[in-house]
């Protein structure tokens, strides 16, 4: 490890958790780049479980509203 990776390192146990949350998100974005296998973090794991759920209770957006947000954003 280089001695400006581990100086902000140290530095970094002293940030406020959020903050070190950010840190460790841009850790495992470099780390997925690098393996090709991106880990999901907490928050991520709970969203994509609500969203299945969501998905097996029949809970979906509109073909209405999916077709107006295109229009919108396609130019």
């Amino acid at each position: 490890m280089n001695r400006i990776l581990k100086e902000v390192i140290e530095h970094a146990e002293t940030w406020p958790l959020e903050d070190q949350e950010e840190l460790a998100e841009y850790a495992r974005e470099i780390e997925a780049r690098r393996t090709g296998i991106y880990t999901m973090s907490d928050d991520e794991r709970s969203a994509v479980g609500k969203g299945l759920a969501e998905a097996d209770r029949g809970e979906f957006v509109s073909d209405e509203l999916i077709s107006e947000t295109d229009k919108r954003h396609s130019g």
